[in-house]
């Protein structure tokens, strides 16, 4: 039995309506325009690769569903989407802190000899160290107002709006993890500092400056914090005491690269 000729009326309009939906959004002037409108928004405007999408930010899952959507075939819609996230994105890195082209402060941290240790000691002991650093290492890093970025390991990455903040919170650490104890082991912990404007994407930091904290935090001696030459300069004369100046010899790192031991003074 057919249907009404009403009904198919309808279902005939809405295929129409879709088939011209669809050819409007594949429209190459339009994708020209969507695109053309992305680069001049504020943000990021290749926002949505998996790259720049990895965080856990509302808009880094949004963005990641919004991709996956719109896989087969170029879309306007799927452009203006991303353009709208993308701006999202920008408008509320350019109020926070460490992000884009502002200047932050690097902390790498690293638990020295720990796969070692960890091979002796075992899964359960390891995991019930890691649990015991990481809180203290989150607590002074969130005390001086910064920000974990990643867990790596026996280690970490952490910014802040400035070097103080980044050493002073390295220092704290490193104190409360020398009261660990798990197994009879005694934690040691090194850190490095650095300052520089690294790019953010997703949930995480890019560039130079990244790899030479990486580099300086692997120069570092057990219970030492080892910072650049130029978060060194951001100091001041209180409150710190700061070693002698030495070359960072590390693969990668810039051959005029200086660091130094700091301490509380």
């Amino acid at each position: 039995m057919s249907g009404r000729p009403e009904e198919e009326s309808d279902a005939k309009r809405v295929a129409r309506i879709r088939e011209m939906a669809a050819q409007a959004d594949s429209q190459p002037q339009l994708l020209a325009a969507a695109r053309w409108l992305r680069k001049r928004l504020p943000g990021d405007d290749r926002f949505g690769d998996p790259l720049s999408t990895a965080g856990g930010k509302p808009s880094d899952v949004i963005a990641r569903q919004v991709t996956a959507l719109q896989r087969s075939r170029p879309s306007v819609a799927h452009e203006l989407g991303l353009g709208a996230l993308q701006l999202w994105q920008g408008l509320s890195e350019g109020v926070g802190r460490g992000r884009g082209d502002e200047e932050v402060s690097l902390l790498f941290t690293d638990l020295v000899g720990f796969s070692s240790w960890a091979l002796d000691a075992g899964d359960e002991a390891a995991v019930e160290l890691l649990r015991a650093v990481g809180e203290r290492i989150e607590n002074a890093v969130t005390e001086h107002y910064g920000a974990t970025v990643k867990h790596l390991g026996d280690g970490a990455m952490a910014v802040f709006e400035t070097p103080k903040d980044a050493v002073a919170a390295a220092l704290q650490a490193r104190d409360g993890i020398a009261q660990v104890e798990v197994a009879g082991h005694r934690p040691q912990l090194r850190s490095g500092v650095h300052v520089g404007k690294p790019r953010r994407l997703g949930g995480d930091y890019l560039g130079v400056d990244v790899n030479i904290a990486a580099r300086i935090v692997d120069a570092a001696k057990p219970q030492q914090v080892l910072v650049s030459e130029a978060a060194c300069q951001s100091l001041g004369d209180e409150g710190y005491e700061v070693g002698k100046a030495k070359r960072l010899r590390a693969p990668g790192a810039p051959k005029e690269m200086r660091v130094s031991a700091v301490e509380r003074a």
